[in-house]
């Protein structure tokens, strides 16, 4: 369960609106037969933060003043007109699945269900609304993203890093958009938020809605991030090639580096969607290296008895145990990581040449080949819900949020919520007790 945020939980659970719904909706039609709350949103139903009693004893409250959040989905009124809309969407920071399964989700449900047909997709990130990088604006419609989903990426391109939130409002208003949809990570909705600020401040009605995209699952309050069950299904299929080449040569050991900078899930999930690994290393579990019960040591012993090893290591695992780093940057302020697996490899290397035994390591990183796939037909489906319900969050004049799935309800989180902190595995969690027990690894990780 994520922590509560700190203070007033029910004002921290707000979702800003641009103001009062006046116009009826081009979906009211769908809604009116519609009885109950899943399938048509009344402005008053919550989504409960609190879901065991325990958790409700400690927050004090009664059960009629539960803090919640706002359910996502259609409403019978909104607060833009559609023929007088303009819409923008961009897509920000590293790739992943599914990414352009979001895109044409806004796009459908804006052309065939609101009518509104004045679609502009700004290129490469943020990047995009700022005249100097000379970057085209794409005027999307159904005709130009109805195969998008077939590729990974996104049609628009990206970069990292943020631009001034000043100029990009300039580029809004210039341009006329009543929405822009933003899909991407943590840096990318704290760039979101400061363009909402602004709107603010200069007193536009501009809804700014996110699709919150991260690979390692790291975004709090949302059951999991697109993407990201297609990721851990490739991540298992290089496992089981570390897997099969280990056994293939005598004390073989199979070493895979896969993403996660801050968040084990990846590692986590795909080791035990493959169950070929021995150890599993990630950010949230410090590990021991050296001496009696070492990593090195164990794998040495594992070796010996079974001619073989697989290891899984997240990026972000084991920082501590190398030499410090120069705190360098990339271009989204995330600081750079050193290269766990090389680092691995190196000393696994030296480790067995100083015992005097044989060994043939094959160290894979497919992380690039991970993020860039396209979207498996749970995350499709996962992508178009999202988008489906984004569009319906700025169409009722709902900003500042980003839509996700909260114990299995889609919802509305306000941005300063999703960018907290991070989601993590937790070291005395239900997830991490799975994979020791699946790798039978021991105390040297944990």
């Amino acid at each position: 369960m994520s922590p509560a945020p700190e203070g007033d939980l029910a004002a921290a659970l707000a979702v800003p609106t641009l103001g009062p719904c006046r116009i009826d909706s081009p979906l009211r039609p769908f809604l009116e037969s519609r009885r109950t709350s899943v399938h048509y949103v009344e402005e008053t139903d919550r989504v409960l933060f609190h879901d065991t009693a325990s958790s409700v004893a400690a927050s004090g409250l009664a059960a009629a003043d539960l803090p919640g959040f706002e359910p996502a989905g259609p409403r019978q009124r909104i607060f833009f007109d559609p023929a007088k809309t303009r819409v923008g969407i961009v897509t920000c920071g590293g790739l992943c699945p599914g990414i352009n399964d979001c895109i044409r989700g806004i796009v459908m449900e804006m052309t065939f269900h609101y009518g509104v047909t004045r679609i502009h997709g700004f290129r490469n990130g943020y990047q995009g609304f700022i005249p100097r990088y000379g970057h085209d604006v794409l005027d999307l419609a159904p005709s130009s993203v109805s195969m998008a989903k077939e590729d990974g990426g996104t049609i628009l391109g990206t970069s990292r890093g943020g631009q001034d939130p000043e100029a990009i409002v300039d580029c809004l208003e210039r341009m006329n958009i009543s929405a822009l949809f933003v899909v991407g990570g943590d840096g990318t909705l704290r760039g979101a938020m400061a363009i909402a600020r602004v709107i603010a401040d200069r007193g536009l009605r501009i809804a700014v809605v996110g699709v919150p995209k991260t690979i390692d699952n790291d975004i709090p309050y949302i059951d999991q991030s697109f993407g990201f069950q297609t990721a851990f299904g490739e991540a298992a299929k290089a496992i089981q090639g570390a897997h099969v080449e280990a056994k293939a040569s005598p004390n073989g050991v199979g070493l895979v580096k896969l993403m996660g900078r801050h968040s084990g899930f990846i590692a986590c999930y795909a080791a035990l969607a493959q169950s070929d690994a021995n150890v599993v290393l990630i950010p949230e579990v410090p590990f021991r290296l050296d001496g009696p019960g070492g990593l090195l040591e164990h794998l040495l012993e594992r070796v010996k008895t079974r001619g073989h090893a697989v290891i899984v290591a997240a990026e972000g695992a084991g920082q501590e145990l190398m030499p410090t780093a120069d705190g360098a940057v990339d271009a989204s302020g995330n600081r750079k990581l050193l290269d766990i697996g090389r680092f691995l490899q190196t000393r696994i290397t030296d480790h067995f040449a100083a015992a005097g035994i044989e060994l043939n390591l094959k160290y894979i990183d497919p992380s690039y080949a991970v993020r860039s796939v396209r979207a498996n037909p749970y995350d499709s489906v996962y992508c178009l819900r999202l988008a489906q319900n984004a569009v319906h969050a700025a169409m009722a004049g709902r900003t500042e949020l980003v839509v996700g799935r909260y114990r299995g309800r889609f919802v509305h989180i306000p941005m300063p919520l999703a960018v907290s902190h991070r989601n993590q595995v937790a070291p005395d969690g239900d997830l991490w007790l799975a994979v020791l027990e699946a790798t039978g690894q021991p105390a040297f990780a944990g």
